[in-house]
């Protein structure tokens, strides 16, 4: 595993990182160096707008950005960088995590957020996306993935009913 940051994983709030915690275990599986830093789109622009441009220059490829309620975090990350973002929107609220959901999904042609699930589930897709795009350009990365695909295929049960 290179010291050098692949992917940097952002939320607003110290409260977000328990929902995170999955989404580091994944990317530790795969092997893959990452970075979790929290700052708030709405209450610390400029810091954010510094802090990824400083991540790029360190080598980040893929941004996660985190965030419940509206949400905008994702999507000021796409606002501010040109690589892939993925956005994981948080439960909570009196929506459950549904409009995070629509503000992540929701944005303007030409700044794309890939979105997955709301919570925990989605904090661990999103290491599983992250490997898969940086496995595009990384042979031993993409046998990481393969494998572990492979794992899961192999727990999951095949129930056939012969009627």
């Amino acid at each position: 595993m290179s010291d050098t940051p692949l992917v940097a994983v952002i939320c607003g709030s110290r409260s977000d990182l328990p929902t995170l915690r999955g989404c580091f275990d994944v990317l530790d599986t795969y092997g893959i160096a990452w970075e979790s830093s929290v700052i708030s789109a709405h209450r610390q622009p400029e810091a954010l707008g510094g802090y990824v441009r400083e991540a790029e220059a360190r080598g980040v490829r893929v941004f996660v950005g985190a965030a419940g309620l509206a949400a905008h975090l994702p999507g000021v990350l796409a606002s501010l960088t040109a690589r892939p973002v993925i956005g994981v929107p948080l439960d909570g609220g009196a929506l459950a995590g549904a409009d995070a959901l629509y503000s992540v999904v929701q944005m303007p042609p030409g700044v794309p957020v890939a979105a997955v699930a709301i919570g925990s589930g989605g904090a661990k897709n999103a290491a599983h996306l992250a490997a898969r795009i940086l496995a595009l350009g990384d042979p031993a990365l993409a046998a990481r993935v393969n494998a572990a695909r492979a794992r899961l295929a192999e727990a999951a049960e095949v129930d056939i009913d012969p009627r």
